[in-house]
């Protein structure tokens, strides 16, 4: 039996994937964004964070026996809401023998694996395959970039997004648009261009920026210095989605529009 660090298991979620869920967010990733904004995913290993309310833990091993147990008793109930589990980050995969356990465990449950796509292929496609739905996050195509704002070459991400394309499963793409970084219009074109050369893609998410993370941080005994604007609004161009006939939704928030999205 496997084990592994979860930091929450968050329950009755309602962005996480269709329906109401439950997510379980998984402890460690590999990739270091600048913008993150759950720094207390970062690390494998259980850590003490300190708030105006004192410490807490942040981060417990569980067996899959375990979590299986907790998500099998709502799995009536998020099946009556068109719902089910989501396992997040962090990065799944980085737990991808734990996360395979837990889901060859389940009831009958709705699974969306939310990942960076960062991670071997046989792992990656081991994992989607065992998912109804994928939710891939894509930050930046330009390979330098990706490396300066991650700390991470994107070619697993992207050989990883092909695979997905040849897979038998539906998928999301998700792009956080941080301003100035994410939300050039030559990213997003670049975005664009990929999506809709793809089978099996649902739609593009253009997600706005959270501000929130900052304090986070400090709890951590981490800095968090961003290089860009973060007063500026994102801006959430969809025309290049639009000419590539790519279904794209703007989430709400801080987002300038260019163009008003079609409804899908």
């Amino acid at each position: 039996m496997t084990s592994g660090v979860i930091h929450e298991i968050r329950e009755f979620t309602t962005h996480d994937g269709p329906g109401v869920r439950t997510t379980v967010f998984l402890k460690g990733c590999p990739l270091r964004c600048a913008w993150c904004h759950n720094p207390e995913g970062l690390s494998p290993e259980p850590q003490t964070m300190r708030t105006a309310r004192g410490e807490r833990t942040v981060g417990r091993r569980y067996t899959a026996e375990q979590v299986a147990a907790i998500l099998n008793r709502q799995a009536a109930i998020l099946r009556s809401n068109g719902g089910g589990v989501t396992f997040s980050g962090g990065e799944p995969l980085l737990q991808a023998p734990f996360v395979e356990d837990i889901i060859g465990r389940l009831s009958n449950v709705h699974v969306v694996l939310d990942t960076s796509g960062y991670a071997t292929e046989s792992r990656f496609r081991r994992v989607a395959g065992m998912s109804q739905l994928v939710y891939f996050d894509l930050k930046l195509v330009d390979r330098e970039a990706h490396i300066r704002y991650t700390g991470a070459d994107n070619a697993p991400i992207l050989a990883n997004l092909r695979a997905l394309s040849s897979m038998d499963v539906p998928f999301v793409i998700r792009v956080p648009l941080v301003p100035g970084v994410t939300d050039t219009g030559a990213n997003l074109r670049a975005i664009a261009g990929i999506a809709g050369s793809l089978a099996g893609l649902v739609r593009v998410d253009l997600l706005p920026y959270h501000r929130a993370a900052g304090g986070k941080y400090a709890g951590l005994g981490m800095e968090f210095l961003p290089s860009w604007n973060e007063a500026q609004p994102a801006n959430a161009d969809v025309e290049p989605f639009l000419a590539a006939a790519v279904p794209v939704s703007v989430a709400s928030g801080d987002i300038r529009l260019a163009r008003e999205p079609e409804r899908i």
